[in-house]
């Protein structure tokens, strides 16, 4: 018989509570044996990767017996000459995620602040609580505007701003002013790291500014996070990577990685995706396309949908999320109900192809009539 964990776990961690990763098709399709299913919980490309990165990561063959760059020199080097930055500042990650676990790592103490926007990413909180450290929510507005005073006062009293723009689950982005403003007040005692999951959906919007190129010869301490796994297809491959204010900075988070934490399939598709820039436009087009058609269906219903610059919506079913969720996977759509205290009757809705999105209306709508 196991003997009970009692103080064996930490404090932190059994405060956690477990990440709500989506359901899988082969989930739903057992426990509910739907005619179809539209995958729209995970904010996953329907289009898949280029051709061409499947076809580097099949070339691959028997060079998979032996470990891959620990580095990811040969992507890092691509993307360095396509951001125009040094490569020295070029970190990779087994998803992005991996890389927000890597900066709490090095940064955090126990006891210190770290400031976000919330409804968060649930990472950004997670990895910094499992530290030790304190996180202060700066909450969103009934409209779902940023509260940039509050956040700027927030962020001085931190160690470390964490935030993605455009949000998740919300969809809100600071524009290129709000974002001026933020990182001029910013004190140089506080790390600001921005997630950049979505920017390639976001980038196309009038008053979205690149945070990279914002922070480009600042003096602040910072580190933008992308990620392979949205626009570029990847994420089964588990690829995302950050650029830091400095190889120094670089330097101390490559000794809280582990070594080997990109694997060779991921490089060499990641490689590939990269130089295909028409394969990742088409995509963004298309879902930019899909999205601001379904926002409209939603809206004229009468539904509560925030504007959103990422792949994604967040709707106000103004009922628990978790009924509604399920109630669409009996019909064989998948979305993802939001769970945070505050925001337990939204659901985040991914942008599919046009069928798909087509599904998630009519099973949606049909529910919400009913109730």
């Amino acid at each position: 018989m196991t003997m009970p964990l009692g103080k064996h776990i930490r404090d932190e961690v059994r405060a956690l509570t477990p990440y709500n990763a989506g359901l899988t098709i082969e989930e739903v399709m057992a426990a509910y044996q739907p005619a179809s299913i539209a995958k729209l919980g995970s904010n996953e490309n329907p289009f898949g990767p280029s051709p061409k990165a499947v076809q580097a990561m099949n070339a691959l063959g028997s060079s998979i017996a032996l470990y891959p760059d620990p580095l990811a020199r040969s992507v890092g080097t691509a993307l360095a000459e396509k951001l125009g930055v040094d490569p020295q500042t070029i970190i990779f990650g087994n998803g992005s995620e991996d890389l927000i676990g890597a900066v709490c790592r090095a940064v955090l103490n126990p006891g210190d602040v770290v400031a976000t926007l919330y409804p968060s990413f649930p990472l950004h909180e997670d990895y910094a609580t499992t530290m030790g450290a304190t996180v202060e929510r700066i909450v969103i507005g009934d409209d779902f505007a940023i509260p940039l005073d509050d956040l700027i006062a927030a962020a001085n009293r931190a160690k470390m701003l964490i935030f993605s723009n455009p949000m998740n689950p919300v969809g809100a982005w600071l524009g290129t002013e709000a974002f001026r403003r933020l990182t001029a007040s910013l004190s140089k005692d506080t790390l600001l790291v921005v997630d950049e999951a979505y920017f390639e959906y976001a980038a196309l919007e009038d008053d979205f500014p690149s945070a990279l190129e914002a922070l480009k010869g600042s003096e602040l301490n910072w580190l933008v996070l992308r990620t392979l796994s949205k626009a570029y297809g990847l994420a089964g491959l588990r690829i995302g990577y950050g650029i830091t204010s400095s190889p120094d900075f670089k330097s101390y988070l490559d000794r809280v990685r582990t070594p080997f934490n990109v694997n060779a399939a991921a490089q060499a598709a990641a490689l590939a995706a990269i130089a295909d820039e028409d394969h990742v436009q088409a995509g963004v087009r298309y879902i930019r396309s899909e999205r601001e058609r379904l926002a409209r269906i939603l809206t004229d219903e009468g539904l509560k949908v925030a504007p959103s610059a990422g792949n994604f919506l967040f709707v106000d079913t103004g009922q628990p999320s978790d009924a509604v969720a399920t109630a669409l996977l009996r019909s064989g759509t998948i979305v993802k109900p939001w769970r945070q205290e505050g925001f337990r009757h939204f659901i985040r809705v991914s942008i599919g192809k046009a069928e798909d999105n087509d599904k998630f209306v009519a099973d949606f709508l049909a529910f919400m009539r009913k109730t």
